[in-house]
């Protein structure tokens, strides 16, 4: 089943500048979410139904032991179904578990039984955002959970409603604003939320801005004629960098004018927000407006050297392109988001969905959109080449980084593609350019496959792209533990690779038959085939970057398990030569873990322990997220440490190597070569420890978190007490575990408030949190676990 650490708060966004008003809304939601379980935030666009949901969510957390959740949902373009009233939400699905943190079960279950499953026994808050383009798909998953899941709450956010049983409906009005004519004060202008919004907006524009008697009049009016919408009222207070409130009111009269002029048909949000999209849109100098609906094609966000390779051309030259992002910045046209800390950390920049939906219309008026589309296309197959080909170590990581910051992006790319002629021969070569670690270390295996699936059926045809299509899918099918499909796709892949293919291809088909008999155990046929595959590589000029060091690695990994540990050392040292002008790249930590599982094999413990250390500490020095290769990483770790005697730690390590192992989509089943070391541990391990012992120590590892069971494996060796003092109290916070130490010495909640110089009520909120987590129901019961945990920790470190 999915796995994910929901005894977090969740994955709320941080609200990017201050909330203002809403206090009746709040209010109703919360109401409406104490009786109903799917409440669905309806209203025009730009109304602010997202800020509400988000702030409302986050005012509900302590309402909800399992956190509460957000999936954003404008990156997802509609899907297409088979047939009209067989809605596919999968593509929707793997977005709603990827903001959970569900990984999928690697089982062949569809992805909507997992999500469910994921979160049966769960009592969370999901808030789905921005539905309205995902109307069947969003309802179809909507009535799974409901129907699946009785302790999970839905807050949705919709243009429209979802048409679901059990829904109820709280539409999202405009913020209040003066009537018509109406004299404000400036004692009674904080009544009103759109001045007072209008007012907060312009204070972070111009910092010395405040209202007077003077501009009351003109800002009242403004937000009058704005309609109270927060979004246009955002729109127009930025533009108080260059010009006046006053100079605002009269350029806007003339847009207003054509509204009242526009089709009586029309839809009162169409009406509302063309107004305003077309009033900013024409405040725009020409070039601005152009990039703006040039830059309606990135989905989820974008870097500037995306805009400049997909947006540019003799009408809009390379060289102004960072002058007008910085203007669609400062008119609110843009916001500005941080790639995160990890490698190749960039400035990366997004659209509001309704800028972005304005800015498409404005480029299919253009006649530009299939143009802009095949660029877009374009400039992320060559992304995706580049990163898979590039061997230098700080580039290699860095692209990897890049690749799965952009997998909106790459999303779009294919779903444009597989509604364009000869568009799934694209889909084939864009993913199976993709290097491996981008499947592998996210555990995006049903995606991919999902990917390959729709193109390879689209596309017949005997090529070299197919060959590598089938190949990669294959790849994708032995990794998700479907070794029939996996065989199934080898053997059409391996039969045309001999056909038409080239010395890389059918060395690519040979590695996977050796992978598919390492993975069912048979390590002499592996060791044969392995070896065949590196031959035939050997006569190849340009041997492909990521398949050559896997050959030798998988190689060096069976015949070490096979007991040839010669042949074995001698295809990791191999490996070594190939990787090191590489430097600290992406195959450099599995060559340690390799490494580190040879010398296991040979019987040096001490080595074995420091390579797998290594590996890990290079995985968490480069921020790399690839779960894959730290499960394998940590499931060798954990036979090292028991051979090493410290049974509770290895029993933590074996628990968290299986979460990750289901965290990527698969488990230790699918790797045979690895099955009967992983029991014989097991079975080691629960005779030395006792059965209730392993299975604390075990639950303890399962209930960590990918950067928990980093930083529990990177301890100091020697076991030392603090080492010892986490692992003990997993999985409770630090500030927790000193709670639990108070618990077990007999203190009141006053005791414990003093001692950590926080309040009572601080105090007795961590005592429920802790409770809530170890299922307890009374402090008795902490106290007592707390005090088994130390004296276990003790006995351990001796």
């Amino acid at each position: 089943m999915p796995r994910t650490d929901l005894t977090s708060a969740g994955n709320l966004p941080v609200e990017p500048t201050s909330f203002v008003g809403r206090h009746r809304e709040l209010g109703e939601v919360k109401r409406l979410l104490a009786r109903s379980r799917l409440v669905t935030l309806t209203g025009m666009g730009g109304t602010g139904k997202t800020r509400l949901a988000v702030r409302a969510a986050g005012q509900l957390r302590r309402a909800f032991p399992d956190g509460v959740w957000f999936a954003d949902l404008t990156s997802i373009r509609a899907p297409k179904p088979v047939r009209p009233d067989e809605p596919d939400p999968d593509g929707l699905t793997y977005v709603v578990m990827t903001a959970l943190g569900l990984r999928e079960s690697g089982d062949g279950t569809p992805p909507t039984h997992q999500l469910v499953a994921g979160l049966r026994e769960r009592q969370a808050l999901l808030v789905l955002d921005n539905c309205e383009h995902l109307m069947p798909a969003c309802a179809a998953l909507a009535g799974a959970l409901l129907r699946g899941c009785e302790a999970v709450r839905i807050l949705a956010t919709s243009r429209e409603p979802l048409l679901v049983a059990g829904e109820v409906l709280c539409t999202v009005p405009s913020l209040r604003a003066p009537e018509k004519g109406e004299r404000l004060s400036l004692s009674a202008a904080g009544e009103y939320e759109s001045v007072a919004l209008f007012a907060a907006r312009a204070g972070a524009v111009v910092p010395d801005f405040a209202l007077t008697e003077r501009n009351l009049p003109a800002v009242g009016e403004l937000c009058r004629r704005l309609d109270g919408l927060p979004l246009a009222i955002e729109l127009a207070a930025a533009w108080l960098r260059v010009l006046a409130p006053e100079q605002l009111l009269d350029r806007l009269n003339n847009r207003f004018a054509l509204l009242t002029r526009g089709s009586r048909t029309a839809p009162e949000r169409q009406q509302t927000l063309r107004a305003c999209a077309d009033w900013s849109f024409d405040l725009c100098a020409r070039p601005e407006r152009m990039l703006w609906a040039r830059l309606s094609v990135f989905a989820g966000g974008f870097e500037l050297d995306a805009v400049e390779q997909v947006c540019c051309d003799g009408d809009l030259p390379r060289a102004d392109v960072l002058d007008l992002v910085t203007e669609l910045l400062d008119k609110s046209i843009l916001v500005r988001q941080d790639a995160g800390d990890g490698p190749g950390r960039r400035a990366r920049y997004r659209m509001l969905e309704t800028i972005r939906d304005y800015g498409q219309g404005r480029l299919a008026e253009a006649g530009e959109e299939a143009a802009l589309r095949r660029r877009h296309r374009d400039w992320y197959r060559e992304l995706a080449r580049r990163a898979r080909t590039d061997s230098a170590g700080d580039r290699q990581v860095s692209g990897l980084a890049r690749l799965r910051r952009e997998h909106a992006n790459l999303r779009a790319v294919v779903e444009f593609c597989l509604t364009e002629p000869g568009g799934a021969e694209v889909v084939l070569d864009l993913a199976a350019s993709l290097p491996w670690s981008y499947w592998r270390g996210r555990g995006l295996f049903g995606e991919g496959r999902r990917w390959l699936d729709l193109a390879l059926a689209r596309a017949p045809a005997p090529t070299a792209v197919r060959v590598r299509a089938l190949l990669a899918n294959s790849q994708l099918a032995f990794w998700q533990g479907d070794a029939a499909a996996a065989q199934r796709l080898l053997a059409e892949g391996e039969e045309l690779a001999r056909r038409i293919g080239t010395g890389a291809e059918l060395a690519h088909a040979v590695y996977l038959r050796g992978a598919g008999a390492t993975f069912a155990g048979d390590l002499p046929s592996a060791v044969d085939s392995l070896e065949r595959a590196r031959a035939i590589l050997a006569g190849t000029p340009h041997p492909d970057p990521d398949l050559y060091p896997h050959v030798l690695l998988a190689l060096a990994t069976a015949a070490g398990l096979a007991g040839d540990l010669d042949r074995a050392s001698a295809a990791w040292a191999e490996t070594a030569a190939f990787i090191e002008p590489q430097g600290d790249g992406i195959h450099r930590a599995l060559s340690l873990s390799i490494g580190g599982l040879l010398a296991w094999l040979k019987g040096d413990l001490h080595r074995a322990y420091t390579q797998e250390l290594q590996c890990l500490q290079l995985r968490r020095a480069r921020e790399s997220d690839d779960r894959y290769g730290t499960a394998q990483c940590l499931e060798t770790l954990a036979w090292i440490t028991a051979d090493q005697g410290h049974h509770r730690r290895a029993a933590t390590l074996l628990g968290a190597a299986g979460a990750l192992w289901s965290d990527v989509g698969t488990s230790i089943a699918a790797f045979g070569h690895y099955v009967g070391h992983h029991d014989a541990c097991a079975r080691h391990l629960r005779s030395a420890l006792g059965e209730a012992a392993f299975t604390g120590s075990f639950r303890a590892g399962q209930a960590m978190t990918y950067q928990e069971a980093l930083g529990y494996a990177l301890d100091d060796p020697a076991r030392s007490g603090p080492a010892l003092r986490r692992d003990a109290y997993a999985p409770l916070s630090p500030r927790e575990r000193q709670v639990a130490e108070l618990l077990a010495q007999g203190r009141s909640n006053r005791e414990i408030a003093a001692a950590l110089l926080v309040s009572r009520r601080t105090a007795e909120s961590h005592v429920e949190s802790i409770l809530a987590k170890l299922g307890f129901t009374s402090r008795t019961q902490v106290a007592a676990w707390a005090a088994t945990r130390h004296q276990g920790a003790a006995e351990d470190a001796g």
